[in-house]
C-alpha cells in the first residue's frame, strides 16, 4: 500500500490530472444518479402509477445527440428553440461551441463514456502490465470510422428541410427518445450487446479504443480544433525526447514529434504538460499566447455552469411535455417506432 507522502507527491506533481480524475468520478456518479432517477420516472408511468412519481431529470437529454443535432439545425436556421428536449440542445451547443476554443474538454473531463474508457484501459494495464499499440497504418484506417459515422449523421440532419425537421421533433418517437435509449440499455441483447462486449475487450488491449476510433460525438466536438485557437506548444530546443508526453497521452498522440499539437484527437487533458520533466517545454497556448495549464478546464467549467444557469433562468431547460402527455406516451413506449 502506497504511503501518504506518495499521494502528496503525486498531487504536487500532477494537480491537474488528480483533479481531472476526481471530477470524472463525480460526473460518472452524477450520470448514474440521473440514470436511476430517470428509470424511476419511467417506471411510474410504465406501472400505471404503482411506483411513486419522480421528477424527470432534464440532464438525461445529454444522451440524445441526434435529436440535439436536429434541434440545433432548426435553431440556427429559423431561430426556433426546441422545447421538447431543450436541455439536450443546450448541452450539445455548449459542448460543440466550447470545442472551438477549448478543444475536446468535454471528452476528457465530464463525458461518462470517456471516463469508462479510461477505467477499462487502466484495468487492461493492470492485467497485461501495459496497453498495446495499434500499428500506425491501422490507426489511420480505424480513425476514419468515427468520421464516416459523423458524416452519415450530419447528412441525415442536413438533408432534412425545416418542415420535416420540426415534424421530427414533435413526433411521439422523438418525445420519448430518452426512454427508447433507456430501454435499449435495460434490455441489452443481440447486436448491441455484442458490440459493447467487443469494444470492452478492444479497450482492455488498446487505450481508449471507443474515443479514438468510433465516437462520432467526439469527432463532431473535435472539428473546432481545425481553427487552432487552443493548442499544446512544444519547445524543440529544450525537449529531451524522453517521450513521457506521448506515453501518458490518453489519445496516443505522438506529442514528442510535434511542434504543436493541432490534431482533433487532443482533448486538452494536460497529461502531457504535467508529465514533461523540463519546465515550460510543453505549454498550453490560446491564440499563440501561453496560458496556465489550468486555463482550459477552468474556462470550460465556468462556461458550462454559467450557460446552464442562464438556460434554467430563461426557461430553456425543462421540457414542455406535461404529466398527462407522459401518461399517454410512456405506457406505449415499447410500441412506438
Amino acid at each position: 500500500m502506497k504511503s501518504k507522502n506518495w499521494y502528496v507527491k503525486q498531487l504536487k506533481r500532477r494537480p491537474v490530472q488528480i483533479t481531472r480524475y476526481v471530477v470524472q468520478a463525480l460526473f460518472l456518479l452524477f450520470s448514474l444518479y440521473i440514470g436511476l432517477r430517470f428509470y424511476q420516472f419511467y417506471m411510474h408511468f410504465d406501472t400505471l402509477g404503482e411506483m411513486p412519481f419522480v421528477e424527470r431529470p432534464a440532464a438525461v437529454e445529454g444522451f440524445l445527440p441526434l435529436s440535439g443535432l436536429v434541434a440545433l439545425k432548426i435553431w440556427l436556421t429559423s431561430g426556433d428553440f426546441d422545447l421538447i428536449h431543450p436541455a439536450g440542445l443546450v448541452l450539445l451547443a455548449i459542448f460543440v461551441g466550447t470545442g472551438f476554443i477549448l478543444r475536446k474538454s468535454f471528452c476528457s473531463w465530464i463525458c461518462p463514456v470517456g471516463t469508462g474508457n479510461e477505467m477499462i484501459s487502466w484495468l487492461g494495464r493492470k492485467i497485461f502490465k501495459r496497453n498495446f499499440e495499434v500499428p500506425q497504418w491501422l490507426a489511420w484506417v480505424l480513425t476514419t470510422i468515427k468520421y464516416v459515422l459523423l458524416i452519415i449523421f450530419l447528412f441525415m440532419v442536413l438533408q432534412m428541410d425545416i418542415f420535416t425537421a420540426k415534424n421530427f421533433l414533435n413526433e411521439p418517437y422523438n418525445k420519448i427518445s430518452d426512454v427508447k435509449m433507456l430501454l435499449l440499455f435495460t434490455n441489452l441483447g443481440g447486436i448491441t450487446l455484442k458490440v459493447i462486449i467487443i469494444v470492452f475487450i478492444l479497450t482492455l488491449f488498446y487505450r481508449n479504443f471507443w474515443c479514438r476510433f468510433l465516437c462520432p460525438y467526439g469527432a463532431l466536438i473535435g472539428l473546432g480544433s481545425i481553427f487552432r485557437i487552443t493548442r499544446i506548444q512544444r519547445n524543440e530546443e529544450t525537449c529531451t525526447n524522453c517521450e513521457m508526453c506521448t506515453k501518458v497521452c490518453p489519445q496516443r498522440v505522438k506529442v514528442h514529434k510535434l511542434e504543436a499539437v493541432n490534431t482533433p484527437n487532443c482533448t486538452a487533458c494536460m497529461s502531457c504538460v504535467e508529465a514533461c520533466p523540463v519546465k515550460d517545454t510543453l505549454s498550453m497556448t490560446v491564440a499563440n499566447r501561453g496560458v496556465s495549464k489550468w486555463f482550459v478546464p477552468v474556462a470550460f467549467f465556468v462556461l458550462f455552469f454559467v450557460l446552464i444557469g442562464i438556460a434554467k433562468i430563461t426557461g430553456h431547460w425543462e421540457t414542455i411535455i406535461s404529466y398527462e402527455e407522459w401518461k399517454q406516451l410512456l405506457p406505449q413506449a415499447k410500441n412506438i417506432h
